[in-house]
């Protein structure tokens, strides 16, 4: 049963510094909108962006409506955020509740998953690779055209979607009369939740292993000239220009994602291994597995639904072949993530710090 073993106190920690570090963050974006409405300048988006932005819903929006668009629904996020910043000592009433959280859920949605596309997990993925290429000049590409204005845009839009859904979350959590960091609330209902969640996480954490791990098979057997599910010419094609490195690198990340996502339910994945010096047998700390599966839960499902919205990808005039299909399951693939990734954090939190609820 949920039992409180100590006085329970007033939000604090992450939630606490959620709502206004949001705010701040939208605040700052949503001035930057309102001068690119007032200057016609710096909009990365649309037409204005150097990329295209062809994986983008935001490909639909003309360049001069977008910013004022923009700087309403920041600005407006940055207010609803202060809104949730205080204590609560009463409810507040039903209408107003469901329009702070409506509105919360609804920009934090645009903002994580709608703005950015497939860019910002590519650039994750390549990320080593550029890392440690940059010194040998490999690979011989123009860092310039890749970390651009727009990208940057596409980043922060990332981490203000995340941290306005921090905060709607804590207050969601307030008003409802649960602890803000952990969701507890005093009632037995929350152990059969639960349960419920950690069963549902094993099946979701083989999915998200699984269609990874299908992405990486084709990727590197093209690196190694298998033209697994592509023709021959198409695949020589992609060798010359270097595009099949590019989709090597991916595939690479996609494994080791798909190897550290089964730590989720693994053993390893609560204490480091033997073979770790130094590090065999200590508890693996929670934020060390969640933090880099939901950025990339949140990253992975941006991509599949930027993809997923072009008219071109759904061109199967010559059907479909493994270069698109394992794309078709992104979507999945961030959501069963998502699933799993939670499951582990309520598998393993433990008490909570702020409610001393178990």
């Amino acid at each position: 049963m949920t039992t409180i073993t100590t006085p329970p106190r007033t939000h604090g920690g992450w939630t606490r510094r959620a709502a206004p570090l949001a705010a701040g963050w939208l605040g700052l974006w949503g001035l930057l909108a309102l001068l690119g409405t007032l200057t016609g300048a710096g909009y990365p988006f649309g037409a204005n962006d150097p990329h295209g932005g062809g994986a983008s819903l935001l490909r639909l929006v003309p360049v001069e409506v977008g910013p004022p668009v923009f700087a309403v629904l920041l600005l407006g996020a940055a207010v609803a955020a202060l809104a949730m910043s205080g204590a609560v000592a009463t409810a507040p009433p039903r209408a107003l509740r469901a329009l702070l959280l409506g509105y919360g859920w609804t920009v934090a949605f645009l903002l994580a998953v709608v703005v950015p596309d497939f860019r910002v997990l590519a650039v994750l993925g390549y990320l080593p690779v550029l890392i440690v290429g940059a010194p040998f000049g490999w690979p011989d590409v123009d860092y310039a055209d890749i970390f651009t204005w727009s990208l940057f845009a596409r980043f922060a839009a990332v981490v203000g979607g995340v941290l306005l859904a921090g905060a709607v979350l804590a207050w969601q959590r307030r008003t409802a009369a649960g602890c803000p960091a952990c969701g507890r609330g005093d009632t037995g209902r929350d152990d059969a939740r639960v349960a419920a969640l950690v069963r549902r996480g094993r099946w979701a954490t083989y999915v998200a292993a699984v269609i990874p791990a299908l992405y990486a098979v084709t990727r590197l057997a093209w690196a190694v000239g298998v033209p697994l599910g592509i023709d021959k010419a198409f695949l020589d094609e992609m060798r010359e220009t270097g595009q099949v490195w590019a989709g090597a690198g991916l595939g690479a990340f996609a494994l080791v994602g798909a190897v550290l996502t089964l730590g989720l339910v693994q053993r390893w994945g609560e204490r480091f291994p033997r073979w770790m010096v130094g590090l065999a047998g200590r508890r693996v700390p929670v934020p060390l597995a969640v933090v880099p599966a939901g950025v990339v839960a949140v990253v992975v499902t941006a991509a599949g639904f930027g993809l997923l919205s072009t008219p071109d990808f759904w061109d199967f005039a010559d059907g479909v072949d493994l270069a698109t299909a394992p794309v078709l399951l992104w979507p999945l693939w961030g959501v069963a993530l998502a699933v799993a990734t939670y499951a582990y954090h309520l598998r393993r939190r433990g008490g909570c710090r702020r409610c001393g609820r178990h």
